[in-house]
């Protein structure tokens, strides 16, 4: 899902097919609201974060259908930037965000994001 987000970013393409492969329901609301704005507002995003999720809940746990995965994601080298002048928009240097996600099968098997939360810089 942050991949797709990553790339649809570059552009502020709220409108990207890819958001939808990996998320669904709130979560890919929540992307597409976050490009929109970024679209109206003439911002892109440059850079990716480093990230490293790990699964801290399987439901049930014989056979899973929920996932709850966390991540102490780094957005230091991934910001925003005015589209018209290339000039950093952030006015914070960006850090670690403590992230939580929900992952959820599908009807069809496939598995894709829920539902997740970012907290501020420096929460892990």
């Amino acid at each position: 899902m942050w991949q797709d987000f990553v790339a649809a970013g570059t552009t502020s393409d709220w409108q990207s097919a890819k958001l939808g492969q990996h998320a669904t329901g709130i979560a890919l609301t929540n992307l597409s609201r976050g490009l929109y704005a970024d679209h109206v507002n003439g911002l892109v995003t440059k850079g990716e974060p480093k990230l490293s999720p790990t699964v801290s809940s399987v439901e049930p746990a014989d056979t899973p259908t929920k996932i709850v995965v966390t991540d102490c994601g780094d957005s230091t080298n991934w910001l925003k930037y005015r589209k018209d002048n290339g000039q950093l928009a952030d006015n914070k240097p960006g850090g670690r965000h403590l992230i939580n996600a929900i992952v959820q099968k599908q009807t069809d098997g496939s598995w894709k994001v829920s539902d997740y939360g970012v907290h501020d810089a420096g929460t892990c």
